[in-house]
């Protein structure tokens, strides 16, 4: 019984060791139920607000709209993936200084705050701890309860700080199999046709 015990044991350790961790964590803001009225009836959507983060400094906020909520949230993530940023923080992964944004009804300040921790509440705490940012406070001068609206104002706050998390991957090309290659320079065509003729 006990060796039994043992190869069950054994199985679940390597099971949990072959999973793959994901790139980014992600944590769902809203999620929304939409209606829209056609001639045959109405139909159904989702709409979820995503965020997602590496928790060193990358983080991107997603939209994705589906019939169906798992796909709804596919496509959030496909979306923060590719309006991801690097944020410019400090050594102590923290803000240089106050920043602030207003988006809609909702206005954001962050201020840095050393040795107190993240202090903030709502999606402004989702943002900021998917970032990877320390020793922040977070606060909404708004009686907005708009999630969207507030974590869009988070990242509009962020942009003096951020760039493009696009610019700072080197191009290249995927192979069906996963096996990136680096993309490498073709030779220009003018200039083997200009050495073919001056050895003639």
């Amino acid at each position: 019984m006990e060796k039994g015990n043992e190869k069950k044991n054994s199985g679940r350790r390597s099971s949990s060791f072959n999973r793959v961790k994901p790139e980014f964590d992600q944590k769902i803001l809203d999620i929304r139920r939409v209606t829209r009225v056609v001639a045959g009836g109405r139909r159904f959507s989702f709409s979820v607000a995503l965020v997602a983060g590496d928790k060193k400094g990358c983080v991107g906020l997603g939209l994705g709209k589906a019939g169906d909520t798992a796909l709804a949230i596919n496509k959030a993530l496909r979306n923060a993936k590719k309006n991801m940023v690097r944020l410019n923080l400090t050594k102590t992964m923290s803000i240089p200084h106050e920043l602030s944004a207003k988006f809609s009804s909702s206005y954001i300040v962050l201020m840095p705050n050393k040795g107190r921790g993240l202090v903030a509440g709502s999606v402004v705490r989702d943002i900021v701890k998917l970032s990877g940012m320390k020793d922040i406070t977070g606060k909404i001068f708004s009686n907005s309860k708009n999630k969207l609206n507030n974590a869009k104002a988070v990242m509009s706050a962020l942009s003096p700080i951020s760039s493009k998390y696009a610019k700072l991957i080197p191009e290249t090309i995927v192979v069906n199999k996963g096996i990136v290659v680096p993309e490498v320079e073709k030779p220009a065509h003018n200039a083997s046709h200009s050495d073919a003729g001056g050895e003639k």
